[in-house]
């Protein structure tokens, strides 16, 4: 069985698919964008979009009743690999060891022109 999951402290969905999923044992999440969830306007650069899309995965974990720290697997979306440097550099505040497992791939381009997405699965 599975259940949307929805949060007005996070951007809402710009199609047919829920912000997560609550799918027994685990939390997936959609790809979260670097967008304020307030204004709706990006970050003005690859750290900022990056702050704000992990602070919108941690909004909606927090509305599925879970939390940061029981992040498994993250996929970060990069539209330049040579982001990785400074996305990390603010990706590192969000997590502690033991570090969830990641992906990090270059893709051609992203929803909006962002230029960063994230999308992870966390226990409950």
């Amino acid at each position: 069985m599975k259940k949307p999951i929805s949060t007005d402290q996070a951007p809402g969905a710009i199609g047919p698919y829920s912000q997560a999923v609550d799918a027994g044992d685990f939390i997936y999440t959609s790809g979260q964008l670097g967008l304020n969830p307030q204004t709706g306007e990006f970050g003005a650069d690859v750290q900022e979009q990056t702050r704000l899309s992990l602070s919108n995965v941690k909004a909606i974990l927090e509305a599925a009743g879970t939390s940061m720290d029981k992040i498994v697997k993250t996929t970060v979306f990069l539209k330049d690999m040579n982001d990785f440097v400074p996305v990390n550099e603010v990706y590192s505040t969000f997590f502690e060891q033991p570090y969830p497992a990641r992906s990090a791939v270059e893709v051609a381009r992203l929803p909006k022109d962002a230029l960063v997405e994230i999308e992870v699965i966390a226990l409950k």
